[in-house]
């Protein structure tokens, strides 16, 4: 299952992508927003984020006008690794090689054409393993200490 969420900024452009998955028979829930009407992407961001790390759902859509805020909401969540992309390769690479489970999308910066095929490509795009897993194990087992210094868990 793929969890979606936008802010008004994201709102068109997520109802092209929830056409796509659609077409493509692919499973989805849409956690909003579902009008124009100004909102706070955070809101949205959360949600989705929750349902990827617990693992309710595969992957996470998340767009609004850059998709910069909803990447930084995202990245919030323990066990979330979104990316915001605007072009293919960095999806693909972004699977590949970081594990990514969340893609991020600006619908004012991103034509819906264009952004449809970076969803397509982030969806079917496996992770490599190898030395990218202990890559970003390293970022999953991570953690901020209260001295400022990033250090892994429990250590």
């Amino acid at each position: 299952m793929i969890a979606l969420g936008c802010d008004h900024g994201g709102y068109g452009l997520l109802g092209e992508i929830r056409a796509m998955l659609g077409e493509k028979g692919m499973e989805y829930r849409d956690f909003g927003t579902f009008s124009e009407e100004s909102c706070d992407y955070p809101d949205y961001a959360r949600p989705v984020s929750l349902a990827v790390a617990s693992g309710e759902a595969e992957f996470g859509i998340l767009v609004c006008g850059t998709g910069t805020g909803m990447s930084i909401a995202a990245n919030k969540i323990p066990g979330v690794r979104a990316a915001l992309c605007g072009d293919c390769f960095s999806a693909e690479m972004t699977r590949r090689h970081n594990d990514a489970n969340v893609l991020c999308l600006g619908a004012r910066v991103t034509g819906a054409g264009l952004a449809l095929k970076i969803a397509e490509t982030f969806l079917k795009t496996g992770f490599d393993g190898g030395r990218h897993a202990r890559r970003v194990a390293k970022i999953t087992d991570m953690e901020l200490r209260s001295d400022g210094e990033i250090r892994p868990r429990n250590v």
